[in-house]
């Protein structure tokens, strides 16, 4: 496969996932955006649901969807560097699977410097290493999916 070719198929998704990450810091995915979709939503499903419950289930959903948004980074990253083909008869390699929960901590700490540069965002460092824990989780279940797999 040509150069191009690598690039499109492995490195292109890491790109594309980065900017979906980065066009999710600005105000367009705020706490004040979000809520008018989650209170709603919750109101409609129980119209006796208290605040302090909408604020809870929207303090989860963010929080959950850093971990998954950084978990889904660090496999994109994971399958770029390693370039895995069917059957690969490679073994499992750590420094692999560090160098892609390394770079999404990279990404995650300037993605929180970008939120600092939006008036409606706050960067925070607890976010940073929510998100680098997103990475090492989608890194570790790779791992452990690709240990069941293997015969024997």
């Amino acid at each position: 496969m040509s150069e191009k070719g690598l690039f499109f198929k492995y490195w292109l998704p890491v790109v594309l996932w980065m900017g979906l990450i980065f066009c999710g810091s600005t105000d367009v995915l705020s706490s004040q955006h979000t809520s008018r979709v989650i209170g709603p939503l919750l109101r409609w499903l129980n119209p006796n649901v208290s605040e302090e419950t909408i604020r809870a289930v929207q303090a989860v959903i963010r929080k959950g969807s850093h971990v998954t948004e950084y978990s889904v980074l660090a496999l994109l990253l994971w399958r770029a560097r390693r370039k895995p083909m069917k059957n690969d008869p490679r073994p499992w390699s750590w420094r692999e699977a560090a160098f892609a929960i390394l770079l999404a901590g990279v990404y995650a700490a300037t993605d929180e410097f970008h939120q600092s540069c939006v008036p409606s965002r706050g960067a925070s460092v607890w976010d940073v290493l929510l998100d680098t824990l997103g990475a090492t989780a989608g890194i570790v279940l790779l791992w452990q999916l690709g240990r069941r797999r293997k015969p024997g």
